[in-house]
């Protein structure tokens, strides 16, 4: 064998491991995103002080859990590498798209608009590693979107403060609001 052939092999082989980690890295990043996306919804009901988006993000994970899990297992649709027959929809999907949901309907597209960025991120890793095809993707984003929907109503900071003080028989009421 020449040299020049043996150097084609080689740069060959060499590229079909740096694609084959660049896929696990892909893939890996989606399944990360799948921690951190709803990690960051929960955070931010956190640090505004919002009980009732709290509750609002726990009903909607769970019934998107609850469809999801309920499709995978009625439905029994094969992967397409082959690995099992839980395909539809897609659970990547639809967890970060319900909770990218979840912070657009709440804080507005500030937040929303990086979560969908990434949602769609973690769409395409599953559809890199072969997990899922369009409509695994397709399904995962409608029940994700849905989930969220039907629970999330916008934040409404309290604006209006009422405050009443007294002093020497004089009294004072005061109405304070914060745009």
């Amino acid at each position: 064998m020449s040299n020049i052939k043996r150097l084609l092999i080689l740069i060959f082989l060499v590229g079909s491991i740096k694609i084959s980690a660049q896929n696990n890295t892909i893939e890996r990043s989606g399944d990360v995103l799948l921690i951190v996306l709803p990690a960051s919804a929960v955070a931010s009901t956190y640090f505004n002080k919002d009980k009732e988006g709290f509750w609002q993000f726990s009903k909607g994970f769970v019934l998107n859990a609850v469809l999801t899990y309920g499709l995978k297992s009625i439905i029994d649709k094969e992967r397409p590498d082959f690995s099992n027959n839980n395909s539809f929809p897609s659970g990547h999907t639809s967890t970060t798209f319900q909770s990218a949901s979840f912070l657009q309907q709440r804080y507005g597209w500030k937040y929303g608009a990086p979560a969908y960025l990434l949602a769609g991120f973690t769409s395409f890793t599953r559809l890199n590693a072969k997990k899922h095809d369009g409509w695994d993707i397709l399904g995962g984003v409608i029940i994700g979107v849905g989930s969220s929907y039907l629970f999330t109503t916008p934040y409404q900071q309290e604006h209006l403060e009422l405050s009443f003080s007294s002093a020497n028989e004089s009294y004072l009421l005061g109405f304070k609001y914060k745009f």
